[in-house]
C-alpha cells in the first residue's frame, strides 16, 4: 500500500497562488497514476487534475488554464500549483493514487491521503 500525506492548503484571497503537495510512501510498490479531487462543502467530490506516469495530464473544465499538475518521480510526490484561485476553488483537496505491488501477490491499490484545506476569500 502507498500512504499519501498533503500539505500546502490555507487561506489565500481571490486571485492568488497556492502549491499543494503529496507525498507518497510505501515500500515495494509501483504508482501508475495521481490525482487531485475536491470536496466543497454539501458537494460529492470531484476530479480536478490527474498525471499518470508517462503520460498527459488531464484536467478538469473548472481548473483548466488555471492549476498544473506535475510530479518528482524521485521524491515521488505531486504537486498542484493553483494560479488565479476563486472563492469557487474553496475546498478540501484529496491526492489520490492508484498502482501495483511490485512484490507478490502484485496486489493493486487505490489510495487517498487525508486532504488540505484550501479557502479563498472574495
Amino acid at each position: 500500500q502507498v500512504q499519501l500525506v498533503e500539505s500546502g492548503g490555507g487561506l489565500v484571497q481571490a486571485g492568488g497562488s497556492l502549491r499543494l503537495s503529496c507525498a507518497a510512501s510505501g515500500s515495494a510498490t509501483s504508482i501508475n497514476t495521481m490525482r487531485w479531487y475536491r470536496q466543497a462543502p454539501g458537494k460529492e467530490r470531484e476530479f480536478v487534475a490527474s498525471m499518470p506516469t508517462g503520460g498527459a495530464t488531464t484536467y478538469s473544465n473548472a481548473v483548466k488554464g488555471r492549476f498544473t499538475i506535475s510530479r518528482d518521480g524521485a521524491k515521488n510526490t505531486v504537486y498542484l500549483q493553483m494560479n488565479s484561485l476563486k472563492p469557487e476553488d474553496t475546498a478540501v483537496y484529496y491526492c489520490n493514487a492508484d498502482g501495483i505491488e511490485t512484490m507478490r501477490p502484485y496486489r493493486r491499490f487505490d489510495s487517498w491521503g487525508q486532504g488540505t484545506q484550501v479557502t479563498v476569500s472574495s
